[in-house]
């Protein structure tokens, strides 16, 4: 992507540290930005981003977002919050503190320092959807007291605040939903399909399915979601969102484990276990808003961005093996 100098921007990324986070101070990082990454290491990691310590554009802060923040920025990203059923189930109390209390927090600090602010969303929003694909006027088919639901409500509210902020005291707001996403920097043992099936197969141990493995996906790369979030940022103040981003490419998570035991060359087999809790059995985003509002649409197809994502997670378990946790399809 080419390097836009002379912004003069700051933009505060919080969960900077994380998977989706890190790429996205790297690339703000490339268009000329300076970039304050805030995170609390909870799920991110150091290793996302010491390649960026270094940069004269670069501050890392540790914070949790449940605490209010005072600083001056421009831009904010509010990344903040564990995304995998493994990590946010660990304390759903603290999950749903995250996405409520995170969100009061930076809605605060945009107001006071008038930023303009993109909220993070997901495509849990939408629960089990009895709509398929799943446009954005679609409110959903959610569990409110589930085992997600920590999760999953914790990101409605989110929305609701952001909204009311934008309507109330006329806040610059951007919320998109993502969609799975998979890339580099994936956690090893976040409990996602494609980072669990990927650490499965290269180590050689039986990958997990959950059900008959027919529940579909759509796997969006993560340079195409940062491009996504990027162009709505810099959409006009009257484009808030939400926005789906994702790829609306539907794939079975079985093909998915499939594809990967034969990019990987493994030996491994496939087992079979019970489906959890309220498990959607199809995730795919209508991106109709993306395209005509942003110009946006991915660009990567699963099979290029795998290859990537299975390079980084080789040199990965070459330094470190990490035995991964069952795979549900998150």
């Amino acid at each position: 992507m080419s390097i836009q100098l002379g912004s003069n921007k700051t933009c505060l990324v919080t969960g900077g540290a994380g998977f989706l986070g890190s790429h996205l101070c790297e690339e703000l990082l490339e268009r000329g930005h300076d970039v304050i990454c805030l995170d609390n290491l909870f799920t991110g990691t150091r290793r996302n981003i010491e390649h960026l310590l270094d940069h004269p554009r670069f501050e890392f802060q540790r914070h949790d977002v449940t605490f209010p923040l005072y600083i001056e920025v421009d831009e904010i990203y509010n990344f903040a919050c564990p995304a995998s059923p493994v990590h946010y189930q660990h304390d759903p109390v603290q999950t749903t503190k995250t996405s409520v209390h995170g969100a009061i927090n930076m809605l605060g600090l945009a107001k006071r320092v008038k930023a303009k602010i993109l909220q993070a969303s997901t495509s849990e929003v939408y629960g089990d959807p009895q709509v398929h694909p799943q446009p954005e006027d679609y409110w959903g088919h959610v569990n409110p007291i589930g085992y997600r639901s920590c999760y999953d409500e914790g990101k409605r509210c989110a929305e609701t605040l952001f909204f009311d902020y934008h309507r109330q005291h006329k806040l610059r707001i951007k919320v998109m939903r993502i969609f799975n996403t998979y890339g580099p920097r994936m956690h090893p043992n976040d409990g996602r399909v494609v980072s669990n099936f990927i650490v499965q197969a290269l180590s050689g141990q039986p990958i997990t399915l959950y059900g008959d493995g027919l529940q579909t996906r759509s796997f969006g790369y993560v340079d195409d979601l940062i491009n996504g979030a990027l162009k709505l940022m810099d959409s006009a103040d009257d484009i808030t969102g939400p926005i789906n981003i994702g790829n609306p490419v539907e794939t079975t998570v079985k093909a998915l484990a499939e594809k990967i035991i034969q990019m990987t060359g493994s030996q491994s087999e496939i087992v079979y276990r019970p489906l959890p809790h309220d498990d959607p059995m199809q995730r795919c985003p209508d991106i109709t808003r993306a395209k005509t509002l942003l110009d946006w649409q991915p660009t990567i197809a699963l099979e290029q961005g795998l290859t990537k994502t299975i390079n980084y997670f080789d040199k990965l378990l070459s330094s470190n093996v990490t035995k991964p946790k069952s795979a549900k399809a998150a």
